[in-house]
């Protein structure tokens, strides 16, 4: 491959910790872009410890901090945050998801910052928002997901719950990443920096879309469906003769007489008046579901899956995460890379997102402070200032970088 990733030569400094600020920033990295990670001296970002279970590490530092340089400041003195001024001072963008107001009281507010470097991209990342009546509220991802009503769609008619990822945080990093490629492209054009603001609850109230208009025009808060469909049927989660369901999807009338003639075997059921419509199928959805899972319970998986895909229907085997890390398609397609870590190399999966002409980026995931002693040195300072502030606990440093495989740490 040749080529440079598309972000080589910017330098990030994140401010971050948990889930959202660190998924935007971990794709920046991925793109090629130099991220230096803020963490605290004491313990570094608290998702390092969420548990333990990668090889000793946290899973969630694993999956969000890949090719980052580690940097532990202590930013109650005076000292740590004129350190990361003089960071901030060099980089393309700076990313914040802090406490409210905690950066602010920090001097670190966009107003202030742009006052000096107008090119200078700052994000500001936040639970609610800068103002309104939830500006100081504290946010966390089951939170967001309580507000914005995610919750009261997701689960079955019987009991409501969460999504099993954290969808508020996930969405609010990803319009990070979009936001900051849209400003460097501006800024490429004009010159221009830029102060952006993401919230979690703004970005999962517009992933409500489709719930949220549907409710606005009815008056009706849709139902919690399970795996089935409100507005479609068949649409949900069927058995077999030999092992897991099978999610099937009709999207269509031509669907269903494919899927009774076809694959079950009851051509009869196509022009039955009760279920030759989608309309007709969701008013006698409990009929629907009943002679279509009566079908393929007499049918062994694969040739269940064999027929739909024959019959070009729609089809998903209900896969465990077990079955998701052996799936064939990521097998197939050589998804996965080894990353360094501080443990040895761990397996983790390439980025969403890749260019044809250049590998991805997959660099090391840092122990604490890795790179603290040599990122400071860029700055200007001596080891032996280095040493000396180290002892007064305004900065801290692991023991070794690790080296990714390019041979830096």
């Amino acid at each position: 491959m040749t080529g440079d990733l598309p972000l080589t030569g910017v330098t990030v400094v994140s401010l971050e910790q948990a889930v959202a600020a660190p998924m935007a920033t971990r794709h920046l990295a991925d793109q090629g872009a130099r991220v230096i990670k803020i963490e605290r001296v004491d313990g570094g970002d608290f998702a390092r410890d969420y548990d333990n279970a990668v090889k000793g590490l946290g899973s969630h530092f694993f999956w969000l901090n890949r090719g980052k340089e580690s940097v532990a400041l202590d930013l109650k003195t005076g000292e740590g945050r004129e350190l990361l001024r003089q960071l901030i001072d060099r980089a393309d963008v700076f990313v914040q998801n802090l406490a409210p107001g905690a950066a602010a009281r920090l001097g670190l507010d966009a107003g202030t910052l742009r006052a000096e470097r107008p090119g200078l991209i700052v994000v500001d990342m936040s639970g609610y928002g800068s103002s309104g009546p939830y500006r100081d509220r504290r946010a966390y991802d089951l939170l967001v997901q309580s507000e914005t009503g995610l919750v009261s769609i997701t689960g079955t008619p019987e009991a409501a719950a969460k999504t099993g990822i954290p969808t508020a945080d996930i969405a609010a990093g990803m319009y990070v990443y979009s936001g900051v490629l849209a400003a460097l492209f501006r800024r490429e054009r004009t010159g221009a920096g830029a102060h952006l603001e993401v919230s979690m609850f703004d970005a999962l109230t517009e992933w409500m879309g489709h719930p949220l208009y549907l409710t606005a025009h009815t008056g009706r808060n849709p139902p919690r469906a399970g795996l089935s469909h409100p507005v479609i049927a068949p649409y949900d989660a069927y058995p077999t003769a030999d092992g897991p369901d099978v999610l099937i999807g009709i999207q269509n009338d031509r669907g269903w007489v494919r899927l009774v003639t076809e694959v079950l075997d009851r051509p009869e059921l196509a022009t039955d008046p009760d279920f030759a419509t989608n309309a007709a199928r969701v008013r006698n959805r409990q009929r629907v579901d009943g002679l279509v899972a009566e079908g393929t319970g007499k049918l062994p998986g694969d040739e269940l899956v064999r027929r739909l895909d024959a019959a070009g229907i729609a089809s998903a085997r209900l896969n465990s995460v077990r079955d998701l890390l052996a799936h064939p398609q990521l097998a197939e397609r050589d998804r996965w890379r080894e990353v360094p870590t501080p443990v040895g190399p761990v397996p983790a999966l390439l980025p969403p997102v890749l260019f044809s002409d250049v590998e991805a980026h997959m660099g090391a995931v840092p122990a604490l402070g890795a790179h603290t002693r040599r990122v400071l040195a860029e700055l200007g300072l001596s080891a032996e200032r280095i040493d000396e502030l180290a002892g007064r606990g305004v900065l801290a440093f692991g023991a070794s970088d690790v080296v990714d495989e390019e041979g830096e740490g």
